[in-house]
């Protein structure tokens, strides 16, 4: 709760302040200077003034309007045990949503009413203010939880719990407003894509242009965004919503972690200037499109194909028209494994090629999110180090799980389908 504050700062500061480089000692003589000189970028160049408090609360405010009006398909989660099975529903009007953000923002930039480049502008003051809101609203839930809420399976001790959270599926005015759905997809992904696009017009505002690097990233980050908007109807299905409680850990992930360090990639290309990218050859930039393009349909089909299984068998598939929907996103009487406890084991489409495949597809597309800036700076790879090993102790966990839960029927599962990331391969 401490370290990872720190840590957003330090790549955000090596990025603007020292061309992507980290701020490192150069000897020991120079550790407490460079810890000063680190905490000084802080408190002058990261101050969360007004203007980026209003930027900030502005948006997230009117996500929570946009959330509660616009229209959209009802879906409805998995039975809460913890809660006599109850069945929650959720308005799934990302796709309203999201354009309406877009319109509005377009709108304001075109008449100078506010300009889209402010948010890189005043990114680490709004950095800043996405820290501090992450903090504050985790402790106040969790408070306010224990004092007039419903907590979930608390442990006692009072760091964990906060960091946990206490809350399972907290809601406001009326349960109109789902605060786990509202900071999951609606607040962390929109940012994220409105950072690549400030800098994307920050960029044609001072060159005249946008370079192909940029344009991946904005292309990059609308994929990811589009798709959590068009396949929202799957999200209240996950481990997230059925199990993970509302505290620190996803609170300040979304309103902070994902929006201001997966856009690293963003702030370094603009950062750099056009002139660095001048010697990347337009084969290399062509197939990091290719390469992009391919991951995220194997990533956006396969998380359709197993999601829409799973819907499918408790019949509240919820067909949607949202573009893309792209071809092999729902399977036809795909082929299964069927467990001593009845659930069924998908072996069909890609999960029958291998048991992880849509975080390989992630890690594809994380991973030429570092490539496209080259390799003069480690900082735009974070993204992908970081995801490597989330991603990496997730598998493990799964896997002990479900091993657990389906004994005999997950060996057999196993032994169908034995490649985990890369079929044929590992």
């Amino acid at each position: 709760m401490v370290v990872f504050p720190l840590l957003m700062f330090y790549l955000w500061i090596s990025i603007k302040y020292y061309d992507g480089r980290l701020l490192l000692p150069s000897s020991i003589s120079d550790v407490v200077p460079t810890i000063s000189k680190f905490f000084n970028h802080i408190a002058v160049d990261c101050f969360p003034h007004i203007y980026a408090a209003k930027m900030y609360i502005t948006f997230c405010v009117f996500e929570m309007i946009l959330f509660m009006t616009m229209p959209g398909p009802i879906a409805k989660g998995l039975p809460i045990p913890s809660e006599n099975d109850r069945i929650l529903e959720y308005c799934c009007n990302g796709v309203w949503s999201f354009y309406t953000t877009c319109a509005v923002a377009a709108v304001l930039h075109l008449t100078n009413t506010w300009r889209v480049t402010d948010i890189y502008d005043n990114f680490g003051p709004i950095l800043s203010c996405a820290i501090l809101s992450g903090i504050t609203v985790s402790f106040a839930t969790y408070f306010l939880t224990m004092l007039f809420g419903k907590p979930h399976r608390m442990s006692g001790s009072i760091i964990y719990d906060i960091f946990m959270g206490a809350p399972l599926n907290p809601r406001l005015f009326g349960g109109r407003l789902d605060l786990k759905l509202w900071s999951e997809i609606r607040v962390p992904w929109v940012i994220l894509f409105f950072v690549s696009v400030s800098c994307a017009c920050k960029q044609y505002d001072q060159y005249g242009f946008v370079t192909p690097q940029l344009w991946f990233m904005c292309l990059a980050h609308w994929l990811y965004v589009n798709a959590c908007m068009k396949g929202e109807e799957c999200i209240p299905t996950t481990w997230d919503f059925f199990y993970e409680k509302w505290g620190f850990m996803l609170i300040f992930w979304n309103l902070a972690g994902v929006p201001f360090t997966y856009c690293l990639s963003s702030l370094y290309i603009y950062q750099k200037g056009p002139e660095y990218f001048q010697n990347f050859s337009t084969t290399y930039i062509t197939t990091l499109f290719i390469v992009l393009l391919f991951a995220y349909y194997v990533w956006d089909t396969a998380n359709s194909q197993r999601v829409r299984f799973r819907m499918s068998l408790r019949a509240n598939f919820v067909p949607r028209k949202a573009f893309p929907q792209l071809p092999w996103g729902t399977l036809k009487n795909p082929e299964s494994i069927k467990t001593e406890h009845g659930s069924l084991l998908l072996i069909g489409g890609w999960w029958g090629l291998a048991r992880k495949i849509n975080y390989t597809a992630d890690l594809v597309m994380a991973l030429s999110w570092g490539l496209i800036t080259g390799f003069d700076s480690v900082v735009p790879y974070f993204y992908f180090v970081f995801f490597l090993i989330v991603l990496t102790h997730r598998t493990y966990r799964d896997h002990q799980r479900c091993s657990k839960k389906y004994g005999k029927d997950w060996e057999k599962y196993c032994k169908r389908v034995p490649y985990v990331f890369i079929p044929w391969v590992i």
